[in-house]
């Protein structure tokens, strides 16, 4: 196991060559999922004409990770598209951690410190966010 975390076992080609896999892996299976996501909800909603009168805005459900996979355990398109934006989105963020071992292996603690705050600041402003005063 000592060996699995040592910085001869993955060399600097590793780690680039493992981060730019799960970037593609990333883009790819979101591209999927919003591709399945897109020909359920168009199964169900191509008929439909648009009320471009109306705003409707966005739908309950859509906007946070429960509601997310809610509408998708009832089968709702919208809400697999949706999981393939939020799939996307994570794809850069696992990035940043998968940087931040690959810093630790290199025993460069500055970018460390750094690839963790920014890190940090994606975490608090997608999790965190400020109350409206």
């Amino acid at each position: 196991m000592k060996r699995l975390f040592s910085s001869h076992f993955w060399a600097d080609k590793d780690v680039q060559q493992l981060i730019g896999k799960q970037l593609r892996i990333g883009v790819i299976l979101s591209s999927i999922v919003v591709f399945i996501g897109g020909m359920i909800y168009l199964s169900r909603h191509g008929h439909e004409s648009p009320d471009y009168g109306t705003f409707a805005g966005v739908r309950q459900g859509l906007d946070n990770l429960p509601g997310i996979i809610q509408g998708i355990m009832q089968g709702k398109g919208m809400n697999v598209i949706q999981l393939g934006v939020v799939l996307l989105i994570a794809t850069p963020i696992i990035r940043i951690a998968l940087s931040v071992f690959a810093f630790l292996l290199e025993k460069d603690y500055l970018y460390v410190f750094i690839t963790l705050l920014v890190l940090g600041v994606i975490t608090f402003s997608m999790v965190g966010g400020l109350e409206r005063l």
